[in-house]
């Protein structure tokens, strides 16, 4: 890790030192560039990049001169004046005075930065650019015009023209809120520093460690339900995975007939929205559901079974239920992949005495987890974010005095929801967040690249 830092800054002085060989060697027209932005490519006759690069800087400039500085400035105590009564001698009255905003604050102060980076960029392409047609004319060429660079960016670099647009929406609405949310966990933001009434200030790394181990109520419930998150999407995933490829198996199985009307059975929980199959079953499984009324009619149970009432049982009840939506998604997923499975590998594990079970361990299930790895990675990703199951099925509880604002059920998903909108504790919320990306991350990085899809991916037949 050391070396790799060593690297990106002597490439990173690398890089300046080259922008300052350009200085040293560059013309009158190169150097004022330095200064003026497009200065080098209006005295060459590019005049469209000239004026661009000029009106870039000009705005530039006046952003930072009326508020970037004040946006910048803002981010380092997010706000001093908080709103309140003040007394008015004209009108004998107290009139509320407007406050600062934290939160606004910190969105303008973290979009400015964006900004500051962005002509950063332009500032050196523009030197860049001042300086290589500097070269092209001492060369005895032509520095390239407005038109031949429009026929570029429809030919050859067709595809930075079509990217450009998605990219800036991408940087303006996921990259700069997705910064500014990361960056509410090293804040104080919460119910009771709510702007322009309270500020919220920094508090630096202290939403962690109270998750972690200073706050023994919020480690211990961060604790839990981050064991009970990776049991559910483990559970959630493999079961789903295995019962899913058996059903596929037993449906392309030679001598089944109606190999359609089995599908169409199955696929139907697919065409019934995943909601209302959840609200359905929180409703039946009810303390009070049809179902306990059922079986306690039949005198199977002589009080109701707690479905969702108790902590064990209702996450053994959500798992279950989850079966029931989740599989048909992978009978489907699955039962492409096992037609593809050559007949002949089959034939001769039967002749070498393999029984039905063997098959399977030696066969079907290495080659649908060779083809299958990513699909159970984004499933397991997609489990641990599952937030409309819990939601839906148990809305996180039962509640529990051990858990800090949180339900035996919920996951960091469902917990950080709950965190937000019934609690406005946005900083814990955020700062949950950080560690769902990271363990997200973790898993959809590290070990996908250490899976055999990726190290083996040649050697496979």
């Amino acid at each position: 890790m050391e070396s790799t830092g060593k690297v990106k800054s002597f490439n990173l002085l690398k890089k300046l030192g080259s922008y300052g060989l350009m200085f040293k060697k560059g013309d009158f027209f190169t150097k004022t560039s330095f200064f003026i932005m497009g200065f080098g490519s209006f005295m060459r006759k590019q005049l469209f990049a000239g004026i661009a690069l000029l009106f870039i800087q000009l705005t530039f400039i006046v952003f930072m001169s009326t508020s970037g500085l004040k946006f910048l400035t803002g981010l380092i105590k997010l706000g001093t004046m908080t709103q309140g009564k003040v007394w008015n001698e004209e009108m004998g009255i107290y009139i509320m005075s407007k406050g600062d905003n934290s939160m606004l604050f910190l969105l303008f102060g973290v979009a400015t930065i964006f900004v500051v980076i962005a002509f950063i960029y332009v500032y050196f392409a523009n030197i860049k650019l001042a300086y290589t047609n500097q070269q092209l004319i001492q060369e005895g060429k032509r520095p390239m015009r407005f038109k031949e660079t429009v026929n570029i960016l429809l030919d050859e670099k067709f595809h930075i023209t079509v990217l450009s647009l998605p990219v800036l929406l991408t940087f303006m609405f996921t990259i700069v809120p997705l910064v500014f949310m990361i960056l509410i966990a090293f804040t104080n933001f919460d119910a009771n520093h709510q702007p322009p009434g309270n500020l919220f200030t920094w508090v630096g790394f202290s939403n962690f460690t109270s998750v972690l181990w200073d706050n023994p109520l919020k480690s211990h419930t961060f604790s839990s339900l981050l064991v009970w998150t990776l049991i559910w999407a483990t559970f959630a995933t493999v079961l789903n995975y295995l019962f899913g490829m058996i059903l596929a198996l037993m449906i392309n199985k030679k001598g089944i007939r109606l190999k359609k009307f089995w599908r169409t059975i199955f696929v139907v929980t697919i065409a019934v929205p995943q909601f209302v199959s959840l609200l359905l079953m929180s409703r039946l499984l009810a303390d009070q559901g049809p179902v306990n009324l059922i079986l306690q009619s039949m005198g199977w149970v002589k009080t109701f079974v707690p479905f969702l009432s108790d902590g064990n049982v209702a996450r053994v009840t959500v798992i279950v239920v989850n079966l029931w939506v989740g599989i048909p998604y992978t009978m489907l997923i699955t039962s492409g992949i096992l037609m593809n499975i050559p007949v002949d590998i089959y034939e001769s594990a039967k002749i070498d005495g393999a029984g039905p079970i063997r098959q399977f361990t030696a066969i079907t299930l290495p080659y649908m987890l060779f083809v299958t790895t990513p699909y159970l990675i984004t499933q397991f990703i997609g489990n641990i974010n599952n937030f409309n199951v819990i939601y839906l099925l148990t809305g996180g509880g039962p509640l529990s005095l051990n858990l800090y604002q949180a339900g035996k059920t919920d996951l960091l998903v469902t917990w950080l929801y709950k965190l937000t909108v019934n609690y406005q504790d946005y900083a814990l919320a955020s700062t949950i967040g950080i560690f769902i990306f990271i363990l997200s991350a973790f898993f959809s990085l590290v070990v996908f690249n250490r899976s055999s899809s990726v190290k083996k991916e040649e050697e496979f037949q």
